[in-house]
């Protein structure tokens, strides 16, 4: 549970993240209004408020109506604030146990450590889910590495009770995990009660709304929807390719398609760019272009289905287009370099080191698709001058949302 110290400089955080750093006066009004209109942050600082008794009586149900609000929108805190409150009420109803492990579980795959801490404890114990002791050293190996110091010792006395191969394959579960923080960004896209899983770049390669992503974008969404300058808009999938991390989706309407390069031109050193929408949450909803070089023609371990690129990339470009300066898809931005990975075979962080799938990748993809294959796209500008082939790829991306 957060300290008091803690929840009071939450609270300020929440206070001016919700009603934009506006004056103090009036705040209760102003976070009343934001709440009423779907504000999250409004809504999770308005239930600590009620909780705390802070600027008004102390009122539990209003503090968990307004909780509750936030945590359907998918606030993290909001969701460890539930958990809280209903695994101290654990021993008066078994359901209030499980009700508990449900948000502390979205929570902590949000990566708030507690609830990490929390979900392995209740593994651990059988409280709220059946006692999984493998899974309750994964989730304290997770908290213990964001330096929850209480995990780090749960952890060690948990590793006293199981055989070597359980630990191991503890330790393998904790280092694949990822945290999927569900921006605020994301909330306004999907709206009041609705939370993406993951959200992405993707680019129109015809006009008829044939749409590439990456795989892992979309990977475990059952439905899905793409934001663009027009709108937004339900989006189906037309087919995957796992192994290469490539997704085509169809949009009904008219859009502005890019063409696809061959893929055998692309030379090492050639200039190229992306745009995309990285970090939506913190650098806003507006398109984002970043310029660079292709640095290898393969890729990690000297894979020949990727480049290696010094376009800056960051999460939220996964399935943007690599363009050229001529306006051609040459690759699809996929991924970087992870810095722990990095840091933990080399000794050093890596600088700037990014992959793209290459464009003949995706022509292979394509292939398999005669609809979309036959109506690919074509370079509209000649003689181009950049700013021309930054409008194109400009008015061909889009936001992918997966739910």
């Amino acid at each position: 549970m957060f300290r008091a110290h803690e929840l009071k400089s939450l609270l300020l955080w929440f206070v001016f993240a919700a009603l934009g750093c506006q004056a103090a006066t009036s705040e209760f009004d102003h976070l009343k209004a934001k709440a009423d209109s779907g504000d999250a942050e409004a809504q999770f600082a308005l239930g600590l408020m009620y909780d705390l008794g802070i600027d008004v009586p102390k009122n539990y149900a209003e503090s968990g109506k307004w909780y509750l609000k936030a945590a359907n929108q998918g606030l993290a805190e909001a969701q460890f604030k539930l958990g809280v409150r209903y695994f101290e009420y654990g021993k008066t109803a078994k359901e209030n146990y499980t009700t508990a492990f449900t948000w502390f579980y979205k929570a902590a795959n949000q990566g708030i450590a507690e609830a990490q801490f929390n979900v392995a404890l209740m593994y651990q114990l059988g409280r709220g889910v059946p006692t999984n002791k493998v899974e309750g050293y994964k989730w304290y190996n997770i908290a213990a590495a964001q330096g929850f110091a209480k995990a780090a010792g749960a952890r060690e006395l948990l590793a006293g009770e199981l055989p070597r191969a359980d630990v191991v394959e503890a330790e393998k579960r904790a280092g694949a995990f990822a945290a999927h923080r569900i921006f605020k960004s994301q909330r306004i896209l999907a709206g009041e009660g609705i939370s993406p899983k993951a959200s992405g770049t993707g680019f129109f390669i015809t006009n008829d709304g044939y749409l590439v992503t990456n795989f892992h974008v979309i990977e475990d969404a059952e439905n899905l929807t793409v934001k663009t300058r027009k709108g937004v808009a339900p989006a189906t999938l037309v087919k995957v390719d796992r192994t290469n991390d490539l997704a085509l989706l169809k949009v009904s309407g008219s859009f502005n398609a890019l063409s696809i390069s061959a893929g055998a031109e692309a030379r090492l050193g050639q200039p190229v760019f992306t745009i995309g929408f990285p970090n939506p949450d913190m650098q806003g909803l507006e398109p984002k272009l970043t310029r660079g070089e292709i640095s290898s023609l393969a890729g990690m371990m000297d894979d020949p289905r990727h480049f290696q690129i010094s376009v800056p990339v960051q999460p939220g470009n996964s399935g943007g287009p690599l363009v050229d300066l001529s306006g051609n898809v040459v690759g699809i931005v996929s991924m970087r370099m992870g810095d722990l990975r990095a840091l933990k075979f080399t000794g050093a962080l890596p600088q700037n080191v990014n992959y793209a799938i290459k464009s003949s990748v995706l022509n292979g993809l394509l292939k398999s698709i005669p609809d979309a294959g036959a109506k690919l796209g074509t370079t509209s500008v000649k003689d181009p001058k950049f700013e021309d082939v930054v409008k194109q790829v400009e008015d061909s991306v889009a936001i992918v949302l997966g739910f």
